[in-house]
């Protein structure tokens, strides 16, 4: 029997290219394959390391083979791998207990799915069930999933392979202050673009909604921060119409924009009927969930299952995730880091004040927008100059992400047990990148 020789990275962007859909597109004009890794280290195929700063989409919350989580992982394998939610288990009833005692308001009940996507569906279903209206409210420039009804709620035209095929859903503006669409700017603005929802429900609504789905922080759509008071005056305008809040915190939650639990929670007297979530729930493992209310819950009377929801081994490493996220108190790590991580982005955009035109986020969850010449205040987004600092940081060891309607975002998102010297380490290389397409400001 001969032995199969080992692919080269070569060989298998080749047959990527072969075998999967061409909408499955890869990050950079050589795709990294990569092969292994430890905690925010990964390594390639052809041995070359890198620091990983975007965890597989803001997933891999602990770094890669968390021995916590792989040794819940292990355990769980040999024990039971598979049962549907026709049965239930112990690992996921603890999960379930473990997610609405950390929930906000008064949540009461869970249901699994296997990704946001899914949580999301779920989640709107539920709203339209309880308030017996159909007609839904999303932001602008958000990203709800890939399915049909996903891709509706979706407002990004990169994402819908197909026209809106659902109806009843309104997109309202972003709170989007670097790009505000009123002209204005935060505070004096009286964050109009919330207090604009009420006209939205007047003029292109029954009048009446079912509910308001929104992320703390725009996650595809660039690492978009709400300001303060969004939310607050948002919820209220969409309860006045019958509407419930689905919160959705697929990006934003368990620790990722800091000290809290929820990005959510970084607002006050603001809280979620219904949430989502999945990404960094399980370290990597497929995990989807609605939490929601104990009346809106009740109120959905059909059948409901899921094959692989909540499938014992996707909670046994969800448990042992948010045991550690807890444990070790890594959403205060996430607040300090995250510190150290924002205050050298505003040295970079001052060392590059032509180039990064803004700097926002939460926590480890950060962006740089790139433009023109913000010193000309020519804002006009520039993809170009994002693909040239990609290409930059990739050469040099260093995996982020990028995003925004324009293409002209990075996405920076550390594991949320990372440390400064690897802190310093991405800035150091950033630096660099960053040099290579503008002359160094100087200080």
């Amino acid at each position: 029997m001969t032995t199969q020789k080992p692919l080269t990275s070569s060989e298998v962007r080749r047959k990527h290219k072969e075998f999967l859909f061409p909408s499955c597109a890869n990050y950079y004009e050589e795709p990294v394959v990569l092969e292994s890794g430890k905690g925010a280290r990964l390594k390639d195929l052809d041995g070359k390391s890198y620091l990983d700063f975007f965890g597989g989409i803001l997933t891999v919350s602990l770094g890669q083979a968390h021995e916590g989580v792989n040794r819940a992982l292990h355990a769980q394998i040999d024990r039971l791998g598979h049962t549907s939610t026709l049965y239930p288990t112990l690992p996921l009833v603890e999960l379930a207990e473990k997610l609405v005692s950390l929930a906000p308001g008064k949540i009461q009940k869970a249901f699994f799915t296997t990704s946001g996507t899914e949580a999301n569906e779920t989640a709107v279903t539920a709203a339209q069930v309880h308030t017996g209206r159909l007609e839904i409210v999303a932001l602008r420039h958000g990203y709800s999933g890939r399915s049909l009804l996903a891709q509706s709620l979706t407002a990004h035209a990169d994402y819908r392979a197909v026209p809106t095929q659902v109806a009843a859903i309104k997109h309202a503006h972003a709170p989007y202050c670097y790009r505000c669409p009123f002209g204005l700017e935060y505070p004096s603005c009286e964050i109009r673009c919330a207090r604009d929802i009420e006209e939205l429900i007047q003029t292109t609504t029954t009048g009446q909604i079912a509910g308001f789905l929104a992320e703390p922080i725009l996650g595809v759509g660039g690492f978009i921060p709400a300001p303060e008071g969004y939310f607050k005056i948002a919820v209220d305008i969409v309860k006045k119409y019958g509407g419930l809040f689905i919160c959705d915190e697929v990006q934003t939650g368990f620790g990722r924009t800091g000290t809290k639990m929820w990005g959510i929670e970084h607002h006050e007297e603001v809280f979620p009927d219904i949430m989502t979530m999945a990404k960094g729930i399980a370290n990597g493992l497929p995990l989807g969930v609605t939490l929601a209310t104990a009346a809106i819950a009740d109120s959905w009377k059909g059948g409901n299952i899921s094959t692989f929801g909540g499938n014992p081994l996707s909670a046994a490493a969800a448990n042992a995730t948010i045991d550690t996220i807890v444990g070790e108190k890594l959403a205060d790590n996430a607040a300090i880091m995250g510190k150290l991580l924002r205050e050298g982005l505003e040295t970079l955009q001052a060392k590059y004040p032509k180039t990064i035109g803004d700097v926002r986020g939460q926590g480890l969850m950060q962006a740089l927008e790139l433009v023109k010449d913000e010193t000309a205040k020519d804002r006009t987004p520039s993809p170009d100059a994002t693909l040239r600092v990609f290409e930059a940081t990739k050469s040099r060891g260093l995996l982020i992400g990028k995003g925004g309607l324009y293409g002209n975002t990075l996405r920076i998102a550390p594991p949320l047990n990372i440390v400064r010297t690897d802190i310093e380490e991405a800035l150091r290389i950033l630096d660099e990148a960053f040099a290579t397409i503008e002359p160094p400001h100087p200080a």
